[in-house]
C-alpha cells in the first residue's frame, strides 16, 4: 500500500497509453500524432510497466487509468483490468483508476461494479470530447449511481483537448463537451462522488474555480499545462479560497511530473499551498 509519508508527490492524472500485452491502436495512433505534436512531446510513448518503474524511480505515487473512447472515436481501449492488475502488483506507486464510456450504460455500470468489488480499482476518469457526450448526459448515470454507492473519485477532462488539435475537424473531437460547467448538474445530482475538474479549464478557467468555491464535492487538477502558463487566476485562488482544493496532475507521458514541479516552484504558489498541491490536499482525498 501506498504511504504518503514516504513519497514526494501524488500526480492524480497519469494516462496508460501502451498496453504490455497489445500493440498501439491505430485509431488512437492518429490522436497520439497530433497530441504529440500539440506537446512537443516524444512520440514513443511508455508501456505501463515503464510509467510504473519511472515512477517509482521519481519517488511518487500516481492515478492511473486509460481513456474508454471506442464510441466516440472506434478506438480500442486498453483492459481497464490490466490496469488494475498491474497496479495491484505495483501498490507501493499505483493507484488504479477506471475508464468506461458512458454509452456503455447498465452495461457500463456492472463493469464498474465488478471493477471496484473485484480488480480495487479506486477512482474512474471521462473524458467527455473524446466520448462524444455531454457529462449531464442520462445515458451515463447508472455508471455513476455505481460509483457514488461506494464513494468513489470521478475525474472529468475539461476545457480543451490536446487530442485531436491540428487535425482536420479536430479528429471528430467536440470541445464544447469540454465546458466544465457542464459537469456542474452531475456533481448536484451525486453528492457522494468527489469530481476532480482535470485541467485548468481554459477556456473556461472561471468556471472550474466557481464550481470548486461552490460545491464541496468538486476539485481541480491542474495536469496538462506546465504551471509557467496557467491563468493568474489559478494561483490567486490556489494561494486563497481553494488552497485545499487544488490537486497535482502531470498529464504524463505528455509532461513529465518533475518538470511540472520545477515549473511550479517558479509561478507563485505560496510554499505551504505547492505542498498542498503536489501531495497533501491528494492524501485526503483519496483517503491514503
Amino acid at each position: 500500500m501506498i504511504d504518503p509519508k514516504t513519497v514526494a508527490a501524488i500526480d492524480v492524472h497519469v494516462h496508460a497509453e501502451v498496453s504490455c500485452h497489445d500493440p498501439e491502436d491505430p485509431v488512437m495512433g492518429k490522436f497520439f500524432d497530433a497530441a504529440t505534436s500539440y506537446f512537443k512531446a516524444p512520440r514513443q510513448r511508455p508501456t505501463i510497466q515503464e510509467t510504473i518503474d519511472y515512477y517509482r524511480q521519481q519517488n511518487m505515487a500516481f492515478c492511473l487509468f486509460t481513456v474508454d473512447c471506442e464510441a466516440g472515436v472506434g478506438a480500442k481501449r486498453i483492459r481497464n483490468e490490466e490496469i488494475a492488475e498491474l497496479a495491484r502488483d505495483n501498490s507501493d506507486v499505483v493507484i488504479p483508476f477506471a475508464s468506461i464510456d458512458p454509452h456503455k450504460g447498465k452495461l457500463g455500470a456492472r463493469e464498474a461494479r465488478d471493477l471496484i468489488e473485484n480488480w480495487g480499482v479506486k477512482g474512474f476518469k471521462f473524458h467527455p470530447p473524446m466520448q462524444d457526450c455531454s457529462p449531464a448526459d442520462r445515458m451515463g448515470y447508472p455508471i455513476y449511481e455505481v460509483i457514488a454507492e461506494h464513494k468513489l473519485p470521478a475525474i472529468f477532462h475539461t476545457g480543451h483537448s490536446g487530442m485531436g488539435t491540428g487535425l482536420k475537424g479536430g479528429g471528430g473531437i467536440k470541445l464544447k463537451y469540454g465546458q466544465p460547467i457542464l459537469v456542474d448538474e452531475v456533481a448536484v445530482d451525486f453528492p457522494d462522488i468527489n469530481f476532480i475538474l482535470a485541467h485548468p479549464g481554459w477556456p473556461w478557467t472561471d468556471e472550474s474555480l466557481s464550481m470548486a468555491l461552490h460545491k464541496a464535492n468538486v476539485f481541480i487538477d491542474l495536469s496538462g499545462w506546465s504551471p509557467k502558463y496557467f491563468p493568474p487566476q489559478i494561483i490567486q485562488y490556489a494561494n486563497t479560497q481553494l488552497s485545499h482544493k487544488m490537486l497535482f496532475g502531470s498529464d504524463f507521458p505528455l509532461i513529465r511530473p518533475d518538470a511540472w514541479i520545477e515549473a511550479a516552484k517558479k509561478v507563485g504558489f505560496k510554499d505551504e499551498v505547492l505542498q498542498a498541491i503536489i501531495k497533501d490536499n491528494a492524501v485526503k482525498l483519496l483517503g491514503l
